[in-house]
């Protein structure tokens, strides 16, 4: 899979998941602010990225997880 597919489906996954526009996705924007997520949609969000790509997310990677490029970039790097 390639980035520009895996933005697209991350984008359109939390979009439908979370309730938020799509065009407020942006690369350096911060996904917790952006989502508007508690703790609770926090694992719903890891959920759905570790269901989806079939990766484990150990929530020491958590830290690095900061914005939407951090969430892209870990996806890719972790594909099988």
């Amino acid at each position: 899979m390639t980035r520009e597919e895996i933005i697209e489906q991350v984008n359109s996954m939390l979009a439908e998941e979370f309730e938020v526009e799509e065009s407020e996705f942006t690369p350096d924007a911060n996904l917790k602010e952006t989502l508007q997520l508690d703790s609770i949609n926090l694992v719903d969000l890891i959920a759905l990225v570790q269901m989806t790509y079939k990766i484990t997310i150990p929530v020491a990677d958590l830290k690095q997880i900061q914005t939407f490029s951090d969430l892209y970039d870990y996806i890719e790097s972790h594909q099988a």
